[in-house]
């Protein structure tokens, strides 16, 4: 081999391995993304799923937790959440939702007894959901996360199940979650489908231990028009409530994008049987109530920026069945955004009137119209 050669592929062989030196020392360098862990659990939350006089706001038992973080920046803190009863909600430290991290990337707080604990490292300017039923992602202030179950033996709850009825996919929910300030356990085997495509939602059970039915949509739809056409329902008793509603299931009562008609007497036999609602209910203005004889109904509402108008028409709703209410709210309504369609019967266990039997109801129908 001539010599040009040997020095024009030594020339080749120093160029590639400046470029090897070079890209090795350039990924050596990369910082690492952030990590939050946890390093001390608390212990797990061991209340009764079917233990119903615990009130929705009450003080928790409360347990230490520890835990570290890595790579963290200058003002970022952790948000630390508990799940129980169906929601995470924020532990809070005396004044603030944050705990503050050590120079040694440790961190320690105490939290509320849960299931499942969770550890967000967030920028300084992130605003924590005070509730929420699904945990923030990474990102938009979230820079990184951990989850745990609780120390010690928890509650076995049942899977939640996938079904469609009316052409969409919802999802069924499980364990004891709070409705109306009412707690319940919701099981999965109390809702399905029969041979024609109907819902079927029931509670079942006995008293002291019964158990309720929930499904949402696994998406969000929007603004339009949202129709139920139902079999009667005059039969259920008067501690028994269906709600058909759109929820976002993040934040307070105040914010959670929430429409309701609701169905049922509330514990008392004398009561109305029929809300309008835009949560929330206790603003006077933002709650319309009356009464239905006995009879299948169809309920909608159509819902559109600053407005939404319910109505309930007898049968199956079509143009020309008679109408036997309908109202506008102006005040308070809602913006769209990431909010489904929830179905839910369960007991009020506030009421007056105690449920003596299983109560079923029967939907045929559910329609969307943009």
């Amino acid at each position: 081999m001539s010599r040009p050669h040997i020095v024009a592929r030594s020339a080749t062989f120093s160029v590639l391995l400046a470029s090897f030196v070079l890209t090795g020392c350039y990924s050596s360098s990369k910082p690492s993304a952030p990590t939050v862990a946890f390093s001390k659990l608390a212990a797990a939350y061991q209340e009764s799923p079917y233990k119903t006089d615990i009130i929705e706001d009450r003080d928790y038992k409360k347990d230490a937790i520890e835990g570290r973080v890595t790579g963290a920046r200058p003002g970022q803190r952790i948000v630390l959440y508990a799940k129980t009863d169906g929601r995470w909600g924020v532990c809070r430290q005396p004044g603030t939702p944050f705990t503050n991290i050590e120079t040694d990337g440790r961190w320690k707080a105490s939290v509320h007894l849960g299931i499942q604990y969770a550890a967000l490292l967030v920028d300084p300017t992130y605003n924590p959901p005070e509730q929420t039923e699904s945990l923030p992602t990474v990102g938009n202030g979230v820079v990184a996360l951990a989850v745990v179950n609780g120390e010690g033996a928890a509650p076995l709850l049942p899977s939640p199940k996938i079904l469609n009825f009316s052409g969409y996919e919802w999802t069924t929910s499980t364990g004891p979650i709070f409705h109306a300030g009412s707690r319940n356990f919701f099981d999965p085997q109390n809702v399905w489908t029969d041979e024609r495509g109907a819902l079927h939602l029931r509670i079942s059970g006995s008293p002291g231990k019964w158990t309720a039915a929930e499904l949402k949509l696994t998406r969000s739809l929007g603004y339009g028009t949202y129709r139920f056409q139902l079999r009667d329902v005059s039969h259920l008793e008067p501690s028994a409530l269906l709600t058909l509603i759109t929820w976002d299931g993040v934040g307070t009562e105040s914010t959670r994008r929430e429409l309701d008609v609701e169905l049922g007497r509330w514990g008392e036999l004398e009561n109305t049987n029929v809300n309008y609602v835009v949560q929330p209910y206790y603003v006077p203005a933002n709650i319309v109530a009356f009464r239905v004889p006995p009879g299948a109904y169809t309920h909608f509402f159509r819902w559109e920026p600053g407005q939404v108008m319910f109505s309930t028409l007898a049968g199956s709703g079509n143009t020309g069945d008679r109408v036997i209410n309908r109202h506008v709210f102006t005040s308070g309504v809602p913006s769209s955004r990431g909010e489904s369609v929830r179905i839910a019967l369960y007991v009020f266990h506030k009421g007056h009137i105690p449920l003596k039997n299983e109560n079923e109801v029967i939907i045929d129908k559910f329609e969307y119209l943009p």
